[in-house]
């Protein structure tokens, strides 16, 4: 049985979408996203389950930069319909409530609910310790945003699912391990994540990543950040499909490396089915 090391505390989103992903596996808690990422690279755990980006939120602050420096490798991605829910303790009613207990991110996505409630916010440090710190309460007067899973695990009722403002909040998630995939020869549905920086001349970019178009190769993330606080050059962080030893692919990244000082593969794995039911 597999062992996934996740940031946040038991019944957090994290831990759900191991459960989901990989059901029967155990699940270990870590307090940092580095803590979750030693822990795999130490042999503690045998995957890691870390998010890059939100639908809503947008990318998760420090992961771009965090990945490069993990010794680990990307085997694949997972999707999570992010569902909150209204947790609180047993018996209470809707109008019983006066305060909303969550992540400063989970309660932005509930606006709607809070003005409904007339509740006030109050922001803890995850999803899944409000559920812990509502259920220590015990108090009908407080209630918390999390998953049905944490609400299971402190023994909370609840009392509305889905409260979110949007439903398309969604968390995409990599699975890390120790090596990478071992893919058979002509996989189809691969995808390939990296990172790469170029030199600080004029149209670097533009003709680091020509090789691309001319080889018809799909880009579906481009993002750029500083690394170690230089303005001299940038630091990329992007997605293609295919793999590196498909030849337009290849091609692709021998011009890039031409324009580039440092060219590192993070993961080559199989892209979620649930990129073609979202329209990707």
């Amino acid at each position: 049985m597999s062992l996934i090391a996740f940031q946040g505390q038991p019944g957090a989103y994290s831990d759900l979408a191991c459960r989901i992903a990989y059901p029967g596996a155990a699940t270990l808690p870590c307090e940092t996203f580095q803590a979750a990422m030693a822990a795999v690279r130490e042999g503690r755990a045998d995957l890691a389950m870390l998010p890059p980006e939100n639908s809503l939120a947008g990318r998760v602050a420090d992961m771009h930069a965090l990945l490069p420096e993990s010794g680990l490798s990307i085997i694949g991605e997972t999707f999570l319909r992010v569902e909150h829910c209204l947790l609180a303790p047993r018996g209470t009613k809707i109008s019983d409530i006066k305060r909303v207990h969550s992540h400063t991110v989970a309660l932005g996505q509930v606006r709607g609910l809070l003005a409904e409630l007339g509740a006030t916010p109050v922001v803890e440090y995850d999803t899944a310790g409000a559920a812990q710190i509502v259920a220590k309460l015990n108090n009908k007067e407080d209630a918390a945003i999390a998953s049905s899973l944490a609400g299971e695990m402190h023994g909370l009722d609840i009392l509305r699912h889905n409260v979110e403002d949007a439903d398309h909040n969604t968390t995409r998630f990599y699975v890390m391990a120790r090596e990478p995939l071992v893919l058979e020869p002509e996989t189809p549905g691969l995808m390939t994540t990296f990172v790469f920086n170029v030199r600080n001349v004029p149209a670097a970019l533009y003709k680091a990543l020509g090789g691309f178009a001319t080889n018809g190769v799909n880009m579906t993330k481009l993002e750029s950040y500083m690394e170690n606080g230089a303005f001299t050059a940038t630091f990329f962080y992007a997605e293609v499909d295919g793999r590196p030893d498909d030849t337009p692919l290849a091609r692709a990244f021998e011009e890039l490396r031409f324009f580039s000082t440092r060219l590192e593969i993070l993961g080559v794995y199989p892209a979620d089915p649930f990129r073609k039911t979202a329209g990707s």
